[in-house]
C-alpha cells in the first residue's frame, strides 16, 4: 500500500531548496506566474506530466506544485560526493541510460509507493517550442501500474532561458499552467494508455495555448 506523503528529510531539503533558491528566481528573475496550484493533490502517489523545453523544468515544475517531484537523473551523478547523495533525497532516481525504460520504470513505481509525485516529460526529451508531438505511453503505464492519478501541467517560455552557446540563463518570462488531475488508466492496455496519453497531450496543449 503507498504511503500518503514523501519522508520528511526530503520535504525538508525540497522547501529549503525551493525558498533559498528556486522561489527568489522564478518571481524576481523569471517574473513567474502559476495557475491552478491549488488543483495539486498534496498528498498521495501522484504522476505529474508536463512539456519539456529547457534543463530549468525540473525545479520550477517541482517549486509550482508545492510538493517534492522525482526525476529520472543519469546514473553517473550519484556517484559524486555528497552531490549523489543530495540529489536523491531530493528524488532523482538513477537510470542506466543503456536500458532507460525498464530502470525508469521499477524505479518511478519505487517512488510512487512511497508516497511521492513523480514527473514524466510526455515528450521523453526537451523540444524547442515547448510543444508535444511524439507523447511516449510511459506516465500512462505508470498511473496504470499504480493506479495514480495524472496531473498535466504545461510549461510556457521555458525554452527561451539558454540560447545555443550560451551558459547564462535569460531573464524571460515564465508562466506555469497546472490542469485538473484525470484518471489512471484502468489496465495496462495499449489502446486504454493511448487513450489517456492523448487526454493528458490535449490538457497540457490546452494549457499552452492560453500562453502567458
Amino acid at each position: 500500500m503507498a504511503q500518503s506523503r514523501e519522508p520528511f528529510v526530503s520535504l525538508l531539503l525540497y522547501h529549503l531548496f525551493k525558498w533559498s533558491v528556486v522561489s527568489p528566481t522564478l518571481y524576481a528573475y523569471f517574473r513567474g506566474r502559476i495557475y491552478g496550484a491549488e488543483n495539486v493533490p498534496q498528498q498521495g502517489p501522484l504522476v505529474v506530466v508536463s512539456n519539456h523545453a529547457s534543463y530549468f523544468d525540473p525545479p520550477i515544475l517541482s517549486c509550482c506544485v508545492r510538493r517534492p517531484v522525482a526525476y529520472m537523473a543519469k546514473e553517473e551523478l550519484f556517484h559524486i560526493p555528497i552531490l549523489g547523495t543530495a540529489i536523491r533525497l531530493y528524488g532523482a532516481y538513477p537510470v542506466n541510460r543503456g536500458a532507460a525504460d525498464r530502470s525508469a520504470i521499477r524505479s518511478a513505481l519505487k517512488y510512487l509507493e512511497a508516497g511521492w509525485a513523480t514527473g514524466v516529460y510526455l515528450e521523453g526529451s526537451r523540444t524547442p517550442d515547448g510543444r508535444i508531438t511524439a507523447p511516449k505511453l510511459g506516465a500512462a503505464l505508470l498511473a496504470a501500474k499504480a493506479q495514480a492519478p495524472l496531473l498535466p501541467v504545461s510549461l510556457w517560455g521555458t525554452q527561451g532561458i539558454l540560447k545555443q552557446g550560451s551558459t547564462l540563463p535569460r531573464p524571460v518570462p515564465i508562466t506555469v499552467r497546472i490542469g485538473t488531475v484525470i484518471d489512471p488508466p484502468s489496465s495496462t492496455d495499449r489502446g486504454e494508455l493511448q487513450a489517456v496519453t492523448q487526454q493528458c497531450v490535449a490538457a497540457i496543449q490546452a494549457l499552452h495555448d492560453l500562453g502567458r
